[in-house]
């Protein structure tokens, strides 16, 4: 399965924000309180996140399998990854994996950063941990959303 990954376009908000939601009911909406489902729909249609995207501070990537979008990743802050989703058709085919990779890169070229960062969901620990993150504390909840805070150190490039 061939896939792209580049930086998403402006006009690929809605899609890449419907890719999550669709993704988070899925897979990760059963771990959370009706208030962290919430929280989480409130986060991903917030006008101000589309605000900081279009401005350029809220940074995102896309993969895309011909012309479908099957995964992304948003960077805030520099080093911190806020949304990493890949369609269910395409799990355990190195999407997450390489759009964390592609987005490291970008990192440490750009913003000479040595690490990254993400507030891990409960479904997604194990992901992150095969790929090499590690555990920065013990998982936390904020407004009804449960997240394991995570970091990675990035290989010399």
């Amino acid at each position: 399965m061939a896939y792209e990954i580049r930086f998403a376009h402006e006009d690929e908000w809605e899609e890449a924000m419907g890719l999550a939601w669709k993704t988070f009911l899925e897979f990760e909406a059963a771990d959370y309180t009706l208030e962290g489902i919430r929280s989480f729909e409130d986060f991903i249609t917030d006008t101000g996140l589309k605000r900081m995207f279009t401005e350029g501070t809220y940074l995102m990537m896309t993969a895309y399998e011909s012309e479908r979008m099957v995964g992304m990743i948003t960077l805030r802050n520099e080093t911190h990854i806020s949304l990493l989703f890949v369609d269910k058709n395409w799990h355990r085919c190195g999407i997450g994996r390489a759009l964390i990779e592609e987005m490291a890169g970008y990192v440490q070229r750009k913003f000479g950063k040595k690490r990254l960062t993400v507030n891990a969901s409960p479904y997604a620990v194990i992901f992150y941990h095969r790929i090499g993150f590690k555990d920065l504390g013990l998982a936390r909840k904020q407004e009804g959303i449960i997240y394991t805070p995570m970091e990675y150190i990035l290989a010399e490039r």
